[in-house]
């Protein structure tokens, strides 16, 4: 039963060091930060079409271009790739 707790304890240490931005032993990756209102703007879409063409809701858009609030998890993963190959996910997305 240590053993399973010093495993917790050693986890719940590297996710609170990787949140507060330190070095981790733990292979991580974080997709940079991105602009969403200017990736909307490059394509040409209003808000309300943004939102419809990837599944975002339009308060959470509005909240991250007003920079309230940040992206994060699979919805920054999705906006890295639009940023890079918006044809690709609006193709795939249909």
């Amino acid at each position: 039963m240590a053993n399973v707790f010093d495993s917790i304890a050693q986890g719940l240490e590297e996710a609170i060091d990787l949140n507060d931005g330190k070095e981790v032993a733990a292979k991580t990756h974080r997709p940079p930060h991105v602009n969403v209102a200017e990736i909307r703007r490059e394509l040409g879409l209003t808000q309300m079409e943004f939102a419809s063409k990837f599944c975002i809701s339009v308060s959470t858009l509005r909240h991250w271009e007003r920079g309230d609030r940040n992206p994060h998890g699979p919805a920054l993963v999705l906006l890295n790739v639009v940023a890079k190959e918006p044809q690709a996910v609006m193709r795939a997305l249909g």
